[in-house]
């Protein structure tokens, strides 16, 4: 049996009341795929930065798990199978 390992690293960014994230996912054969998530600050809301960079990463992961099964999709029509989930 294999083991295999994919790294996810995340970058976070502030700038005043908006926080970006970028979800950058490596594979064993290098291959890369990058999701993107942002979040604003509500001027009325509390400052916690914490939440901000929660949410941004919630949403780049998010955006990262579409984007990979897109990738799939694209593979398994590529094979000739069925790409209804």
């Amino acid at each position: 049996m294999e083991a295999k390992q994919w790294t996810v690293q995340i970058y976070i960014t502030e700038e005043g009341d908006d926080t970006s994230a970028r979800a950058l996912l490596t594979t064993k054969d290098d291959t890369h795929l990058t999701g993107i998530g942002h979040a604003r600050r509500n001027p009325v809301d509390q400052s916690v930065p914490e939440i901000g960079d929660e949410l941004a990463v919630a949403r780049a992961l998010a955006d990262l798990a579409e984007r990979l099964r897109t990738v799939t999709a694209e593979d398994i029509a590529q094979v000739g199978g069925p790409t209804s989930w």
